[in-house]
């Protein structure tokens, strides 16, 4: 389980932050705080691997949170959860090492984008060894996934996510059986689903030529989604 602490001023904020959590497969809430003096406060006292973090706190801002985390050797991960929208307290963050920023308000699909895409970069972090140029792309590019549109009728929602995670996963384009395969799904539901991603700009197309006959098509999950 990935352990969450919510920060926010506003304790009702902060339970509806925590409720959103808790839903999400594999995350749990470790704690709750309103302050930076308490977030800091529960670090030290419990373990915490990702700090959902609001920038308005009655004490110091969310900033200075980051700051005395790792100025007292904490690594935990950081996702700036706040309504500050200027571009300095964006850059600011980054600078300090929050890995995103999702600005409110935001609904359940918006945060739940951003964990499932935190959970999948940490899984591979967590594989350790060397990693080639595309692996190192995907990990710079993992937190920067979006909601997927709403679907048209008869398409699930269940089975987007399901493509989705899958074309994350794989180490370069792959093509629709192959897909296919690894969902088990029908060849022609994951064509189907691939065209729709593709048309929303989800998913990149390119084409394999062979020495006769058609180009194959082969997808790959657009990083700058």
């Amino acid at each position: 389980m990935i352990e969450v602490l919510v920060v926010d001023d506003d304790t009702r904020v902060a339970d509806v932050n925590a409720a959103y959590v808790a839903k999400i497969p594999g995350f749990r809430v470790a704690a709750k705080a309103h302050n930076a003096a308490g977030a800091l406060r529960v670090v030290e006292d419990v373990p915490v691997d990702l700090v959902l973090l609001d920038h308005y706190l009655p004490d110091e801002t969310g900033l200075s949170v980051v700051r005395s985390l790792r100025e007292r050797g904490h690594q935990t991960d950081v996702i700036m959860v706040t309504a500050a929208r200027d571009v300095a307290t964006v850059q600011a963050a980054m600078r300090h090492g929050a890995l995103q920023y999702l600005v409110k308000p935001f609904s359940y699909a918006g945060l739940r984008a951003k964990l499932d895409a935190y959970a999948t970069l940490r899984r591979t972090l967590d594989g350790g060894g060397e990693a080639e140029q595309a692996e190192v792309d995907r990990m710079f590019s993992a937190l920067s996934s979006t909601p997927a549109p709403e679907l048209p009728k008869g398409h699930s929602p269940t089975t987007a996510e399901l493509v989705r995670r899958a074309l994350m996963a794989a180490e370069g384009p792959i093509s629709a059986q192959e897909l296919a395969d690894r969902t088990r799904l029908s060849r022609q539901t994951a064509q189907r689903y691939l065209k729709l991603l593709e048309r929303t700009g989800r998913v990149r197309l390119s084409l394999k030529y062979g020495d006769t006959g058609r180009p194959e098509h082969r997808y790959e999950w657009a990083a700058s989604i």
